[in-house]
């Protein structure tokens, strides 16, 4: 990186600072950075997000916007070019369709070259998607070869799904998701304490997953296959935790008793301790229709737990073998992928356990995640050239 006088400034624009996928990855991307060689700044088109305050501990200049959604925040342009214009970026990063639009045509407005939009979604179909989003997607497509520079494609699949799409393939680059291994580490203690809370025996075999209530994380198919596994299991046990998984959602606890699986699923809703919840699991689920780059996968693996997975954005490349992948909505075939594993003697589920770790940390570390959106943004900053 060439001699400057301060540190070059990345202003990230975010759909919203909700707890999601890309949320968590702007911020440990942000936590990860060097604070003597970047700057960080955020505008979030939303309001009242949860990752605010945590962005800000990390050293970043956080502005939430509150606008509405959708295309109609088109109307909001000019404010969002002149903000833009007042924080001279040296690089302006979007993350998520809206931020994409809205934060492109933002930067180009204010004058900033250095542009990168994010993607972080690979399944377009219109029965998973909202169809106000599917019209910020198409508008997008509509711009991808001429407003951004460079756009960062959070997976093989993102890739791959959106250059089909009619993105412009040729400004398409992949960095991954990364993790704090220190933080998602085994840990036997939380694995006793989270059972003794639950009232989940120490020797009960645990099915468990983490997602947000939404049709894409296909619940019915997670249900479908503990029945599926209970059926020749009768002592599992099943943990699902995220934003909507609670008691409270009527749907799914009809879905539950429908099921057969009233008393041995434990719906725990929104947790800020996942990584004590993941502990308490033998063997980690993805029941998804789609996905980019699943955090609960590497969170878990990082963990050391091995996971069994539909085949849905990089989940397999993910997992390699160190754990089993199934098609989408294979019920069936997700459920022995389970009883297979948990089959397993503790000795050989603790060694793919081990595997699974060293793999994220070999592959997934945030530092090594960093470094690449670091080298990115020089690069599009012009800071260094392309051999």
């Amino acid at each position: 990186m060439e001699e400057r006088g301060q540190r070059t400034h990345v202003v990230h624009v975010v759909t919203g600072l909700g707890v999601g996928g890309a949320e968590f990855s702007l911020l440990r991307v942000v936590s990860a950075a060097d604070r003597d060689r970047w700057r960080h700044s955020v505008l979030s088109l939303g309001a009242d997000g949860p990752l605010a305050g945590p962005l800000r501990d990390a050293g970043a200049q956080v502005t939430e916007l509150g606008l509405h959604a959708g295309l109609r925040a088109l109307t909001a342009l000019p404010d969002l070019a002149r903000r833009l214009r007042a924080l001279a970026p040296d690089v302006v990063q979007t993350w998520m369709y809206h931020a994409d639009l809205l934060g492109g045509l933002a930067a180009r407005m204010a004058g900033v070259r250095a542009l990168a939009w994010g993607l972080h979604h690979s399944n377009l179909d219109p029965r998973y998607n909202k169809a106000s989003t599917l019209r910020v997607v198409r508008a997008c497509r509509a711009l991808s070869g001429r407003v951004p520079a460079g756009i960062v494609c959070c997976s093989e699949a993102t890739r791959e799904v959106h250059a089909a799409f009619g993105y412009a393939r040729g400004r398409m680059t992949v960095i991954t998701n990364g993790y704090d291994t220190e933080q998602w580490a085994p840990d036997p203690a939380a694995r006793r304490e989270v059972r003794a809370e639950l009232g989940i025996a120490p020797d009960a075999p645990v099915v468990g997953m983490v997602g947000r209530y939404h049709p894409l994380k296909d619940f019915g198919t997670f249900l479908a296959a503990a029945a599926t596994l209970r059926a020749g299991l009768p002592d599992a046990r099943f943990i699902l935790c995220g934003d909507g998984v609670e008691p409270a959602n009527a749907e799914l606890a009809a879905a539950v008793a429908a099921a057969g699986l009233t008393g041995a699923v434990h719906l725990l809703g929104r947790r800020t301790d996942v990584a004590r919840v993941m502990n308490a699991f033998d063997v980690a689920a993805l029941s998804s229709r789609g996905e980019g780059f699943p955090n609960v996968v590497c969170e878990a693996m990082s963990c050391g737990i091995p996971c069994a997975v539909t085949d849905v954005g990089d989940a397999a490349a993910i997992v390699g073998d160190t754990g089993l992948v199934v098609p989408a909505g294979d019920a069936r075939g997700l459920g022995e992928a389970w009883g297979a594993l948990l089959a397993e003697s503790a000795e050989e589920r603790a060694e793919r356990g081990r595997m699974a770790r060293a793999r994220v940390v070999e592959r997934y570390s945030i530092g090594v995640v960093a470094g690449r959106y670091c080298g990115f943004w020089e690069e599009l900053a012009g800071l260094t050239t392309r051999p």
